[in-house]
């Protein structure tokens, strides 16, 4: 007999963190929908050159082939894990050209897999909970202000403090320009430039002098990768800098609008950060980060950006798109550890009605079908047993209230419902108490 042991980097809820998982992803979805984006659910596996198609990923792809083929051979494999859900639609979009209407607004929420080395908060199957709108020739850019706004909703229906951090990836790269930077060597300045949260100022002008920088264009790396603020105050930096040109204008002119459509919101809710670079190649215009207030040693649990010619890799047509995604597995975890999720209840049930006896099986299931039926989760004892026993288990399980049906019939439906956290109990027609909300 083998002895059951979990995978690394494959992580397994307790049906309560399931359950407050789930719930997190309804109103996800909720949201999602409210601004018009439809469901889709593309599969799990993908080619392999449909994967790598941006290039940048190989080594997370996990590769899919049979366990015992009829034969082997050397030959590569064709089929992988999708390694995201952004990848997938850009093929989806483009097979599906003819049939849809654009823009194209879809919402999906999948598990994905990446060969990474497993750690906190780092998975190898986890949850992305994604947004993206794709559209014929040209996309608006009101839609770049539109993800950091579906984004925020979902965090205040969760009564969790977000914010949302923008750059613009065509500014970036041409105000990166303006500093004389080596093409060949301006990646690998990005890549560093993304790391001052993490690594510090003294760790970053080390590294890119390591790359070759003077130590005059690195200390403004440095400038602009510590500049964030509202619009006005990022440009008056740029100007400051002598960073507003012909080549930096188009850049700034997008994110101005973002920016625009976004002043409605409160600033403790988003801003401007030019040190925010994303790591894919994809992105060409708007980016964001989403970082959490209360937790902010979490880092980023929510990103993406507009992707100017990622379907068009795939047909010959124009198809820009903007997306952003949650990080679904990674943030609830986090959230599990900081007890900053309600995990109190083992299962959706609102409420347990008592068994009496089997011969009342049939009135309790009667009691159970008129509650279902006006929206409540409902769950009859599973067998004849003392009383104790039963609220016992409707409190392990945190179900909220408890229905004695002693005196219910079909003529006089009289039932007496215990709430099982404050302890209090009506007696009232089984309707009335419906009506009431189950209060």
């Amino acid at each position: 007999m083998s002895k059951p042991r979990p995978i690394s980097g494959f992580p397994e809820w307790t049906p309560a963190e399931t359950l407050a998982e789930q719930t997190f992803l309804r109103k996800a979805v909720a949201v999602y929908e409210s601004y018009g984006y439809t469901p889709l659910d593309t599969p799990a596996v993908e080619l392999v050159q449909t994967l790598s198609a941006k290039g940048g990923v190989d080594k997370e792809i996990y590769a899919l082939e049979r366990l015992k083929e009829e034969s082997r051979s050397d030959k590569p494999a064709e089929l992988g894990l999708r390694f995201d859900l952004t990848v997938p639609l850009a093929r989806y979009v483009a097979l599906h050209y003819g049939s849809l209407n654009f823009p194209f607004k879809r919402y999906q929420i999948g598990k994905v897999w990446r060969g990474e080395r497993p750690q906190e908060g780092r998975f190898r199957e986890f949850y992305q909970a994604d947004i993206d709108v794709i559209a014929e020739g040209n996309l608006p850019i009101h839609f770049d202000a539109e993800m950091p706004r579906v984004i925020l909703e979902i965090f205040r229906r969760q009564k969790i403090k977000a914010r949302v951090r923008l750059n613009n990836r065509k500014l970036l790269t041409s105000v990166y320009g303006e500093l004389a930077i080596p093409q060949e060597k301006l990646g690998d300045v990005l890549r560093e430039a993304d790391k001052l949260e993490k690594v510090g100022a003294k760790a970053l002008r080390g590294s890119l002098l390591e790359i070759g920088l003077s130590e005059q264009t690195s200390e403004r790396v440095l400038t602009l990768a510590d500049t964030r603020g509202s619009f006005e105050e990022i440009k008056s930096k740029l100007q400051t800098l002598d960073l507003v040109t012909a080549n930096t204008e188009p850049g700034l002119a997008e994110l101005e609008s973002v920016a625009r459509d976004l002043s409605d919101i409160s600033s403790e809710e988003w801003s401007i950060d030019l040190g925010i670079v994303r790591g894919l190649d994809y992105y060409t215009g708007t980016i964001y980060e989403t970082n959490l207030v209360d937790y902010p040693s979490i880092g980023s649990i929510c990103s993406g950006g507009r992707y100017d010619d990622l379907a068009s890799g795939f047909i010959n047509k124009s198809l820009p798109g903007v997306g952003i995604s949650i990080g679904v597995s990674r943030l609830i975890s986090y959230l599990f550890k900081e007890n900053a999720l309600p995990v109190d209840r083992q299962c959706p049930s609102e409420i347990l009605i008592m068994l009496p006896s089997e011969e009342k099986r049939g009135l309790c299931n009667e009691i159970a079908g008129r509650l279902r039926e006006k929206g409540f989760n409902t769950e009859i004892y599973h067998q004849e047993q003392n009383m104790k026993k039963q609220l016992r288990y409707a409190d392990r399980k945190g179900i909220p209230y408890m229905l004695f049906p002693f005196k219910y019939s079909s003529e006089s439906p009289i039932v007496e419902v215990k709430n099982l956290a404050s302890g209090e109990q009506v007696e009232c027609p089984l309707d009335e108490w419906i009506r009431g909300g189950g209060h």
